[in-house]
């Protein structure tokens, strides 16, 4: 597993280079993707900056399209960030090769084997969330 989460990492930084964005910038991206709007403080939060951080990165992905901000409909006072189709897209397109390959190997799985494998990666997120709380608790 580690050569294959170093090759995921190297997979992550080309994208992000490709787009003209660091890899922090890149993994705020993937978040709002995967969760929807949320707020800056929350994105700080989720990829481990501060809120200065966090506030410089949005502002980078603003100008590189790749997001927006937009009020919060529930309270007028706050504001999101928004993942914009057209980074959402330009992202994904560089994935696609990936994607392909990813579905021909779980083509070769039972479905019993995929529910196993499904288990196990959803295990394992848990065990590194878990791990993340304890190594920001130890600062």
């Amino acid at each position: 597993m580690p050569d294959w989460i170093t090759h995921l990492i190297q997979i992550n930084s080309l994208v992000a280079d490709r787009m003209g964005l660091v890899v922090t910038d890149f993994h705020c991206l993937h978040v709002l993707q995967q969760d929807g709007p949320t707020t800056t403080g929350a994105l700080a939060n989720r990829v481990g900056l501060t809120p200065g951080a966090a506030s410089r990165m949005v502002d980078r992905l603003v100008a590189a399209g790749c997001v927006k901000r937009v009020s919060d409909a529930a309270d007028r006072r706050r504001v999101l960030v928004e993942a914009t189709d057209e980074g959402l897209e330009r992202a994904n397109a560089h994935y696609a090769g990936l994607t392909a390959r990813t579905r021909e190997d779980l083509a070769a799985f039972g479905e019993d084997q995929l529910r196993a494998l499904l288990q196990f990666i959803r295990l394992s997120e848990c065990s590194a969330l878990a791990e993340v709380r304890r190594l920001r608790a130890e600062r």
